[in-house]
């Protein structure tokens, strides 16, 4: 059985940092491409930042570049996205996604940035 399961979503004020994380099971992690994707308010579900299988290649949606970093550790099944000098509208449900010929979905974890 597949899973995808985010944790480390918040509360935190603007400009200070969490780090979220994405346990993955049920299927070869080390083949899938990772990705977060996050979702606001009212709107689409929009992609924030993408790791290749190896880990050697990353990219980001220009709103988060120079904030936000992606990870992963194959050895764990894991992948992370540390998130620093978050602004509100960073405000969103943030989803791990796995990538390969299908998609797999975790379940989504809250981030609020507001003071």
């Amino acid at each position: 059985q597949v899973r995808l399961v985010e944790s480390g979503g918040g509360l935190v004020q603007p400009g200070g940092s969490l780090r979220l994380s994405c346990a993955a099971s049920g299927f070869t992690f080390s083949l899938y491409g990772m990705n977060w994707y996050r979702q606001a308010p009212g709107k689409e579900r929009v992609l924030v930042a993408g790791i290749t299988s190896d880990g050697g290649s990353t990219n980001y949606v220009d709103s988060v570049k120079d904030r936000f970093t992606i990870s992963r550790d194959n050895a764990k099944n894991t992948i992370y996205l540390q998130m620093n000098s978050l602004k509100p509208e960073d405000t969103a449900v943030y989803y791990c996604n796995a990538r390969r010929y299908i998609d797999f979905w975790g379940k989504g974890t809250l981030v609020t940035v507001s003071s």
